[in-house]
């Protein structure tokens, strides 16, 4: 995915690269977490999602009272959490150094482009933290539009005719009413007319799948010809993402569109998994895990993924969050989300999901 080529011709430009290269290894972080444009990041030695947290007093990213957009579930600071060392941490590979996200370069190099995130509220974590990133770098905000419908929210940048969208879907796959009943079909992707012509796609779901009672928002599954009141949920995600492999295997044009999918995104409700029994939610987490290994292992629909994308014929790219998510069990707003729940589930802003979006502005220009 580079566009960069570098041509010599003589020994003095050979000299000249190779004295570049040792100065560029050693480019640290600038203010904000922000590195040098030509910082060096030796990808084919490296596993980006391999590493662990350091705390880095440029972070963060952005501020939540700049940017407008955050909504109030993700906007921590806002509604009164007390501390702020959650804020400082930056995502250290074992082996590399991330380029720091650049938003004037990502606004430049995807101009006339559209980007979408496609999932759940997750997804609307994620895509709001992108948009609040690339926010902090535009000098006239006037110049940034907002447009929604039933399905679609999308902030134009408009000096760079760059779409920033959000389609919502719980779970990819089609929820159609048929005789006054809500059924979720798991062999059938009729958004895929809408997804397949944007530039770059970023995918998720997972956090529906196991929802029952009052909010779970089907009242039968189909899986091929047989209707059924309920299945085994890890199955059924499996099929479900079958559905949407097979659709990008046929569908998706990978000359034109970029395609991703978001790894689990972990919750903190069971202080077991990082050794803290009796522990029920995140509330009194202001640490990330040291080092690179979260104790419980990753969860299984992990596996699933990754089984699923393994099957695949087209190449596409896992954003692997999960592990490195884990590790922060810190990073969610518990009580200081406006509403007043806990909430060990999604992620405050800024904050971890900054991260996510630098991995995935590292991978595209990379």
């Amino acid at each position: 995915m580079g566009w960069f080529g570098v041509q010599s011709s003589s020994i003095l430009v050979a000299v000249s690269m190779i004295f570049s290269w040792m100065y560029l290894g050693n480019t640290t972080v600038n203010v904000h977490g922000k590195t040098s444009r030509n910082k060096m990041l030796k990808m084919g030695k490296c596993d980006i999602y391999e590493g662990s947290w350091v705390v880095d007093e440029t972070y963060p990213m952005y501020n939540s009272s700049s940017c407008p957009y955050i909504r109030k579930e993700f906007n921590c600071q806002k509604y009164g959490r007390p501390d702020q060392l959650y804020l400082q941490y930056r995502w250290q590979p074992r082996d590399c150094d991330l380029p720091g996200f650049d938003g004037k370069d990502f606004l430049r190099r995807f101009k006339g482009k559209k980007i979408m995130y496609i999932g759940d509220s997750l997804s609307l974590n994620h895509w709001q933290s992108m948009v609040c990133l690339l926010h902090v770098d535009v000098s006239d905000q006037s110049r940034i539009l907002q447009e929604t419908n039933d399905t679609i929210s999308t902030f134009i940048f408009q000096d760079y005719d760059l779409s920033v969208m959000l389609f919502h879907s719980q779970y990819l796959v089609d929820i159609e009413n048929e005789q006054n009943c809500r059924i979720l079909k798991l062999d059938s992707l009729k958004n895929g007319e809408i997804w397949k012509n944007i530039d770059i796609l970023v995918f998720n779901t997972w956090l529906w799948w196991y929802r029952t009672g009052p909010k779970q928002p089907w009242d039968y599954i189909q899986d091929g010809d047989n209707i059924l009141k309920d299945m085994d949920r890890m199955l059924a995600f499996r099929k479900g993402l079958m559905t949407w492999a097979k659709w990008v295997d046929l569908e998706v044009d990978l000359t034109k569109t970029q395609v991703f999918f978001q790894g689990i995104s972990p919750s903190h409700y069971n202080g077991k998994e990082w050794g803290k029994p009796g522990v029920t939610n995140c509330s009194k987490e202001t640490q990330p895990i040291s080092g690179s290994t979260y104790p419980a292992g990753l969860p299984p629909a992990s596996h699933v993924l990754e089984e699923v994308l393994g099957s695949m014929t087209k190449p596409i790219h896992l954003l692997n969050v999960t592990n490195l998510s884990q590790l922060r069990k810190d990073a969610h707003p518990s009580t200081y989300n406006g509403l007043g729940n806990m909430d060990c589930t999604h992620w405050c802003l800024p904050g971890l999901l900054d991260t996510w979006n630098q991995l995935l502005y590292t991978t595209l220009i990379s």
